[in-house]
This record gives structure tokens, C-alpha cells and sequence, in this order.
């Protein structure tokens, strides 16, 4: 399987940057209870924090509202998933356990303040791309309703687009039956490529501790826009 970085992405956004971890024989199943806790914790250590911050104080939102204008979609109408986050964490609506693959993710994307997606690798058809849609591209999302990609970075696979940082799609998401999947990080544009690596390997070496199995890490970039997973 390959995962590239299409060029009109890169033309519109020259520094942008995807984080990477493929991980293998994996165990998803209910969080453990400090993973519960943690999570728990931390969405309570924000709700106060966010009574004396505006969501735009907040580095990584501000970044992907730049990144929908940039490519000319609304970021007020369609939020990108660690701004929806925030907004539920602010309306005292904590996001509940699910299960560690899940929760796991929601932990990162709060923590570091991205919007990350985990997909099923068994249910991505030949390889991925991270394109900006165009009117034709959309899918079922897991918001319960159709979402239209126009204008909007997004991923599809050689069948259709599955996943976004805007919400991802039904096809591709990962349940307890998932044994190998990947997980990408919609890294801020400004992070340095060393640092945006080492983000990606740190979660990574957490959800296998949790989740057993192995882990591969990658960043693409404009000079390495494409790699190709074993």
C-alpha cells in the first residue's frame, strides 16, 4: 500500500505535513482503566481552561480554520474534528469511552491539539491519497449523514473517500475485529519535520503498549510526498 500527499494539496499548502503510524497485530477492546481516567481527567482540565480561552487561542484549531480558507471552504460550518472536540469539552459534553483504539485517538487529538484518524487497513482498497475534493467527492460519515468534501482535504482509496480531519468515514473505521490499521496525525503546517516525527513515534509507542502489536512511523512532506507501507 502506498499513502501520498497529492500535489494540489501541496501546491495550496507547500508545508504541509501528514504523520503516519502503521501498526500491525494489534488488540482493540475496552480501555483500560487509566486510559478511562486519563481521558476523563484531561477533558475536565479543559472545560475550566476553555471558561478563560476563546478556541481560537488554541494553536492547532487556528491552524486547520486557516487551512479550510486557504483551500476555500467555511471552517464555521464544517469544524474540523479537534475543533468539535473542544466545543463538546466547553458545553461540559465529555466524550465517552468507546473503545482503545478510539479513545486513544481522542486522547492525542486533545492532547496535541490535531485532528487524527484511525482506519481499518483491511478496508482501504489499494493504496491512499490526501487530496482538496471537488463537488463529486463525499461520503457516510460516521456524523451520521453524508458529507460533501468540496473544497476540503480529504482521503480516498482506489474504491472512494473515506476520511478527512473533518470526520471520517463508516467503510474504514475500526471496531474490536481490527488487527491492523492506520492511524494518521493532520499535522500543524509550522511543526518542524523532527518534531512532527517525534509526536507520531510517542503515541504510537503508547497505543502499543495498550494495544499490543507493532508500530511503523512515517511523516510525508513535499520533499517525501509518498511512502510505501510493507
Amino acid at each position: 500500500m502506498k499513502i501520498k500527499l497529492d500535489h494540489t494539496l501541496i501546491q495550496a499548502i507547500p508545508n504541509i505535513k501528514l504523520g503516519i503510524n502503521h501498526y500491525t497485530k494489534i488488540t482493540v477492546s475496552e480501555s483500560p482503566q487509566m486510559l478511562k481516567g486519563r481521558l476523563q481527567l484531561f477533558q475536565e482540565q479543559l472545560f475550566f481552561e476553555l471558561e478563560e480561552k476563546e478556541l481560537t487561542d488554541y494553536a492547532g484549531i487556528q491552524a486547520w480554520r486557516t487551512i479550510w480558507r486557504t483551500l476555500g471552504a467555511d471552517p464555521n460550518r464544517y469544524r474540523n474534528s479537534v475543533e468539535s472536540l473542544f466545543r463538546r469539552i466547553k458545553k461540559q459534553n465529555y466524550i465517552q469511552p468507546f473503545h482503545s483504539a478510539v479513545d486513544l485517538n481522542n486522547f492525542f487529538s486533545l492532547q496535541y491539539e490535531l485532528p487524527i484518524g484511525i482506519y481499518d487497513a483491511n478496508s482501504i482498497v489499494g493504496n491512499m491519497n490526501f487530496s482538496v475534493g471537488n463537488e463529486e467527492d463525499g461520503y457516510d460519515g460516521l456524523n451520521g449523514r453524508f458529507n460533501s468534501m468540496h473544497n476540503m482535504p480529504f482521503l480516498k482509496d482506489n474504491y472512494s473517500p473515506f476520511g478527512s480531519p473533518f470526520v471520517d468515514s463508516i467503510r474504514t473505521a475500526v471496531t474490536e475485529e481490527t488487527t491492523e490499521a492506520i492511524q494518521l496525525f493532520y499535522l500543524q503546517p509550522t511543526m518542524d519535520s523532527n518534531k512532527a516525527f517525534e509526536l507520531t513515534k510517542a503515541c504510537g509507542n503508547m497505543f502499543t503498549s495498550i494495544s499490543g502489536g507493532d508500530v511503523q512511523s512515517y511523516i510525508l512532506h513535499a520533499n517525501e510526498p509518498e511512502i510505501s507501507l510493507d
